[in-house]
């Protein structure tokens, strides 16, 4: 498999400029979607299409704010790179997205060290406020 890592950049505005997000979803679509969002208010958005890409980033060294991490994905799954990330990197807060588990499974990402959850239907409209929210408790 290759290497997907992109980096998005776009213009800043107060409050999100020199932050950076890693965002980690095996639908293009989806990064492409986040990657928008989050772009247009200024944050440096880096985007992978798996969890071993996401994991393979955050060893060799590279720093972010924020993963915002999709828990439906070939393995290593969300849950599975949540847990991974917790034990290297505790203090990397993580917005974990999910659009086809709900409920009791996204309880259960937080109980594993999840930030805060979010439903991928309720992402286009609140992504933004939510990433706002947690890069600003930092």
């Amino acid at each position: 498999m290759r290497c997907n890592h992109r980096r998005h950049v776009a213009g800043s505005t107060i409050g999100s400029v020199g932050n950076r997000i890693l965002v980690v979803d095996d639908d293009p679509q989806v990064l492409k979607l986040f990657t928008r969002i989050l772009t247009r208010d200024g944050y440096e958005v880096h985007t992978v299409e798996s969890g071993k890409q996401s994991l393979e980033l955050l060893n060799k060294g590279e720093r972010f704010d924020l993963m915002v991490l999709d828990l439906s994905m070939p393995a290593p799954d969300g849950f599975e790179v949540l847990k991974e990330v917790r034990a290297g990197q505790p203090g990397l807060r993580i917005l974990v997205v999910s659009g086809f588990m709900g409920g009791a499974l996204l309880t259960a990402a937080e109980i594993l060290g999840a930030t805060a959850t979010l439903t991928k239907s309720d992402a286009p409209r609140l992504l933004l406020q939510m990433v706002n929210q947690l890069i600003q408790r930092r």
